[in-house]
């Protein structure tokens, strides 16, 4: 038996392109005692991948020349060899980009399908959710009344941040890079208001007008002149949580930017970054208040999917671009 695989071609200098990537076609070993074959449906696509496809020491190891990419993705058992899965049943896990695959025990875990569709458990019940849950939860521990705002608002963890901040009853300010983004956060997700940074002159006064009173609390995912522009108006003993900067992740040279201290200093800023396994003990929990908030109604998702294997890479890339709304997936297409 064969499968294609997609893997990492060449290093990027700056924005990927398509020819960092190679599509394979590989011959699959024989399933062995308690292994997995699976085939997979979906693909999650990550603006952390990006910083793997670097050859840098952080907070995961980084992908290697001519492997395959990896990432979380929703997979259906063909084969087992193990008394834990049988075959029919959808798993979620850590997989590489490769139409099938042979897993261990460890590597997956079978998901609840009558809870919401196979693909939420990518997203807003998977670490999509975890992250936008203890971030938010954790770090920016919100009161009833506080004004929050978030950046990459409609995006993946941004539409999930901005409905948990209105069920704790705070006031939500999404900032997104078009009109059509400005009105699904505010008619599909109930943010009470939106900023539009690409045709906004002085992002930091439209803040001021929107939030005269200042903001309690600063959900980071973009970094760079956005996220100035709100710490700029952060209040007294405010929060910041720095779960993103993709608007830095391309870059070769990194810019300086305003020195933010003093405004952390004088107005008692709490300023955090977190990444998602700090919170892993913990998952559980997560996992449990997100599915009850989806099962309520209270949590909506939404979903760019792209259709095909081969558009993996393609759809890595329309992430920088910004042509998701919510999250961006990638379905197989294989029958």
């Amino acid at each position: 038996m064969t499968t294609n695989q997609i893997v990492l071609a060449s290093r990027p200098k700056g924005i990927p392109t398509l020819s960092n990537f190679r599509n394979e076609n590989v011959k699959m070993p024989e399933i062995k005692n308690g292994e997995i074959l699976v085939k997979v449906i979906y693909f999650s696509v990550d603006p952390y991948m990006r910083g793997r496809m670097n050859d840098i020491q952080s907070y995961i190891e980084p992908f290697q020349i001519d492997q395959p990419i990896k990432g979380a993705a929703v997979a259906k058992v063909i084969e087992s060899k193990s008394n834990k899965f049988k075959p029919g049943e959808v798993i979620v896990g850590m997989l590489p980009w490769s139409q099938h695959y042979i897993c261990s025990e460890k590597e997956i875990k079978k998901i609840d399908t009558s809870i919401a569709p196979s693909s939420y458990y990518l997203g807003v019940l998977g670490m999509t959710g975890l992250t936008a849950y203890f971030g938010f939860m954790n770090i920016c521990k919100p009161k009833s009344g506080e004004t929050v705002v978030i950046s990459g608002a409609a995006g993946a963890v941004g539409v999930v941040v901005g409905q948990i901040a209105k069920i704790q009853g705070c006031r939500v300010i999404g900032i997104t890079g078009s009109d059509e983004k400005t009105n699904v956060l505010k008619d599909d997700f109930g943010f009470d208001e939106t900023i539009n940074y690409k045709t906004t002159k002085d992002i930091s006064k439209a803040i001021a007008k929107i939030c005269p009173d200042g903001v309690d609390i600063y959900f980071d995912n973009v970094g760079g002149d956005i996220s100035d522009a709100v710490i700029a108006n952060m209040n007294f003993q405010g929060r910041i949580a720095l779960c993103g900067q993709i608007s830095l992740y391309n870059t070769i040279e990194k810019p300086i930017g305003p020195r933010l201290q003093p405004i952390l200093l004088t107005r008692s800023v709490l300023m955090q970054g977190f990444i998602i396994s700090n919170y892993q003990s913990d998952f559980p929990e997560g996992i449990k208040q997100l599915s009850t908030w989806v099962k309520e109604g209270k949590l909506k998702f939404t979903e760019t999917i792209e259709l095909g294997f081969d558009q993996l890479p393609k759809a890595l890339l329309g992430l920088f671009k910004g042509e998701n709304t919510g999250k961006m997936i990638v379905e197989s297409q294989m029958h």
